[in-house]
């Protein structure tokens, strides 16, 4: 942990309340003049020292107007983010490597408009926002993702230099998201096993009239263009050719004991690559992990439910169910700003 991560640790977070957001209170708000409020309080300073030495009343008044505006600005900068309600919810589930992206709600209980409002800590800078009287803006924040698993999201920090710029004031609220990440994908996986339970198995048919696609393998010598991936070569996976069978459909199985990896990640990245083969096929399949058996199935759901469990393997998070509850908002929508 680098020193301003030691340091952003000792600040004080504004906790997440009963209905999943986190209002600012005055002593959670943080504040220090920017670089222009140091050399407007420069110049305010040796204006009041030359009037003083010069004993000019009209520079002196002058000095303490200047000064008595700056007092000001610092105020409202402080009191432009007392109050704020803000809460977090995370996005659909990625890959690893893609950016996760959480929904963060800004919300104004208040009479008064807010200004300048900026999500900080995202991949992406995030524009200004401007809050009216009593209305809510949900802002994408998107955020990097490495690995597999949950990424959580513990705070969100916001700022503001209203007014005037001289000022900056930041607050961190403490979030309970989190983001599915999935396993990032192998380029290529060997087509998985077919079910031994079938009595049968449709002989192998490659070329005219194979209608039952069985899986993808590598390219061979003498192999037919038109059974090219030529997606997946344009995706930089290399040279894949579709592989086709009979006419009976298969049942096939993914299977943790028929893939060779070298290490725990990379057979988990060969499996993810199978499961999404096997999803885009329409094949029906299974799969079978240490301790884990999802029987076959097909469709969009099965394949979630595959993804999220190679996701969660080995983190001891396998129930782990994602919240996409709606926060408690009972005012107006603003529009999603990327």
């Amino acid at each position: 942990m680098n020193l301003r991560r030691r340091l952003q640790a000792l600040l004080r977070h504004e906790p997440v309340g009963t209905d999943g957001s986190a209002r600012i209170a005055a002593r959670r708000i943080y504040i220090l003049p920017t670089p222009t409020g140091l050399w407007y309080g420069g110049a305010v300073f040796f204006m009041l020292l030359g009037s003083l030495n010069y004993q000019n009343n009209l520079g002196l008044l002058f000095a303490f107007f200047l000064a008595a505006t700056g007092l000001v600005a610092m105020h409202h900068c402080w009191f432009n983010l007392l109050g704020l309600a803000i809460g977090a919810r995370p996005g659909p589930a990625v890959f690893a490597g893609s950016p996760a992206q959480f929904e963060v709600t800004l919300r104004n209980e208040r009479a008064g408009p807010r200004f300048d409002l900026r999500l900080v800590g995202g991949l992406d800078p995030v524009a200004p926002v401007f809050l009216g009287a009593r209305e809510q803006l949900v802002v994408v924040l998107g955020v990097p993702t490495r690995r597999r698993g949950l990424l959580p999201l513990p705070e969100v920090q916001v700022e503001t230099r209203h007014p005037m710029h001289l000022f900056r004031a930041w607050c961190f609220a403490q979030t309970e998201a989190s983001c599915l990440v999935y396993p990032y994908p192998a380029p290529a996986a060997p087509p998985p096993a077919p079910d031994p339970g079938r009595g049968r198995r449709p002989a192998l048919r490659g070329g005219e009239g194979s209608d039952e696609y069985l899986g993808p393998r590598a390219y061979r010598y003498g192999d037919s263009p038109r059974h090219v991936d030529w997606k997946a070569l344009a995706r930089e996976r290399g040279l894949i050719v579709k592989q086709f069978g009979g006419d009976e459909g298969l049942d096939v199985w993914i299977d943790w004991a028929r893939v060779a990896a070298p290490g725990l990640e990379d057979r988990i990245s060969l499996l993810t690559r199978q499961v999404l083969d096997a999803a885009r096929s329409n094949l029906r399949f299974g799969m079978r992990l240490p301790g884990v058996q999802i029987g076959l199935d097909r469709g969009q759901a099965h394949r979630e439910r595959c993804l999220r469990t190679l996701a969660l393997f080995d983190q001891g998070l396998a129930g782990h169910e994602e919240d996409r509850r709606p926060m408690n908002l009972a005012m107006n929508h603003g529009q999603a700003q990327a």
